[in-house]
């Protein structure tokens, strides 16, 4: 495409485009044809032959047929050469006109980039070394009639890559780059997890009563039932049941639902991985996730060193652990003084900004200037353990102190990527905190699990991985949008 054509506007470039498309139909020519046979992708083509020389390649003559998507086109008299790509590799054709019948030598100048096409030819190299198909046959697959991305400046604004992530696709290699690995993380935590005996599993997405974690539900309504239902915010009641029916070791990885807000780090809808492990706690699973998580780092990104925005972000093991209470005094100026008694703390929470103090309870107080003074300082891997038992309902209370419980977070870059806990297994304590919580609004009692538990519940670990994440900060990229397809955004006649 000329820089004049790219100059156009948008209406006169679909124009001609139309004008191509029924110049190909009137040729007889079914511009989107049912199907075209390809017996490998232009990847696996060059995987092939690239190794390949000059010499072998014309000894071994070998026929292929491919297809894809063309990427340029450029002529020089009687032979035409263009890139025709799978999205992930490209390879050139060679067109000669002596090559072609002279119906399918005037196809050439019907076609426009991103048009679909099925070639059939001869692999070999050009005087140049360019691994290219000497194409015997060609065929319009779709035509396509809207313009690429211009090529060199690609799709620049991050809100319309998001909207339309197949041009993002098309015309950012970053962002196929990206959306590979996540594919490729996702598949590594699946493959560690089977290894290590767990058994895959799918709980409900609608529930009758949310519940696992503490978040705004999104409800709605089965009219056969004529009951409420909501979007799951955690699979974790549900997949403790099977611990309870006697599986050992369970995990789901699916989406969770929060009607809550929109940010860099949020999106409603998102990817969770929950695993439950009979006889664990959660001292053993911290161990377990610094295994997997760097085994990622270095088997699927490549390395163990990551740069995330300003910051290298080291996954080498060991990974450093802190109680809450220990971040708050190495990253801020406090003492234990100052957390001495509910007078002091909130004393402390008012110099760190925290709001509402008077309507928090004791740990969730503790738990807001923790927030405040050491989250966003948690650069490389950090466990962040003993939380409150008055903010972790389900976690079970260390021996040492009933009012903290074996609880962790783990924090990469200032994000929480994973929840732990020992899990609570005494079904008449879990009923009294469960009660506690609901009678200080947050949520309803759920019977049906407290009557899982009264059938017995073997000490447990369970643990929760944000996946969207965790994908962010292997691949680099420092906003939610950049590493799911397609996010939650507001709709344009909204804006």
């Amino acid at each position: 495409m000329s820089e004049e054509q790219i100059q156009q506007p948008l209406e006169k470039l679909m124009a001609d485009r139309m004008v191509k498309l029924d110049a190909i139909r009137e040729r007889g020519l079914n511009p989107y044809p049912t199907r075209f046979r390809v017996e490998k992708s232009i990847s696996n083509l060059r995987e092939d032959f690239d190794s390949e020389s000059t010499e072998k390649l014309e000894e071994m003559k070998a026929e292929v047929r491919v297809g894809g998507r063309l990427l340029a086109v450029r002529r020089q008299g009687k032979v035409v050469f263009a890139d025709l790509s799978d999205g992930a590799s490209k390879i050139q054709l060679f067109l000669r006109k002596n090559d072609l019948d002279e119906e399918m030598w005037e196809l050439i100048k019907l076609l426009d980039l991103g048009d679909f096409l099925g070639v059939e030819g001869v692999v070999f190299r050009t005087r140049m070394g360019e691994l290219s198909i000497r194409v015997a046959r060609m065929e319009v697959l779709a035509k396509a009639l809207r313009p690429m991305p211009e090529k060199h400046k690609g799709l620049a604004d991050r809100e319309l890559r998001a909207r339309q992530r197949y041009l993002d696709l098309l015309s950012n290699s970053e962002s196929r780059r990206v959306f590979d690995l996540r594919s490729r993380i996702v598949a590594g935590i699946r493959s560690f997890l089977q290894e290590h005996g767990f058994l895959e599993v799918e709980t409900p997405m609608m529930q009758p009563i949310p519940g696992g974690a503490s978040a705004r539900p999104f409800k709605t309504h089965h009219n056969t039932l004529d009951i409420d239902l909501y979007l799951r915010i955690a699979p974790e009641l549900f997949l403790k049941r099977l611990i309870i029916g006697g599986f050992e070791r369970v995990f789901e990885l699916n989406r969770n639902f929060r009607n809550e807000g929109i940010s860099t780090r949020h999106n409603p809808e998102f990817t969770m991985l929950e695993f439950y492990w009979a006889y664990a706690d959660y001292e053993l699973l911290m161990d377990f996730t610094e295994e997997m998580v760097t085994g990622l780092a270095r088997d699927v990104v490549g390395s163990e060193k990551v740069q995330w925005g300003e910051h290298e972000i080291d996954f080498s093991r060991p990974w450093r652990r802190l109680s809450l209470r220990e971040a708050i005094f190495e990253y801020s100026d406090f003492t234990e003084a100052d957390l001495a008694d509910r007078a002091s703390m909130e004393e402390a929470a008012e110099k760190v900004g925290v709001e509402r103090i008077k309507e928090r309870s004791d740990g969730k107080l503790l738990a807001e200037i923790y927030e405040m003074t050491a989250e966003s300082k948690l650069i490389n891997p950090t466990f962040i353990t003993h939380f409150p038992r008055d903010i972790s309902p389900l976690a079970k209370s260390t021996l040492e102190d009933p009012d903290v419980v074996e609880r962790f977070e783990l924090f990469i870059g200032g994000l929480e990527v994973a929840n732990a806990y020992t899990e609570l297994n005494d079904p008449i304590e879990q009923r009294r905190r469960l009660t506690a919580q609901a009678e200080a609004g947050g949520g309803t009692l759920d019977e049906d699990f407290v009557l899982a538990m009264e059938h017995g519940m073997p000490p447990t670990g369970g643990e929760g991985i944000g996946i969207d994440r965790l994908v962010m900060l292997l691949t680099g990229c420092t906003s939610i949008r950049d590493v799911i397809l397609f996010p939650t955004l507001r709709p344009r006649e909204q804006r």
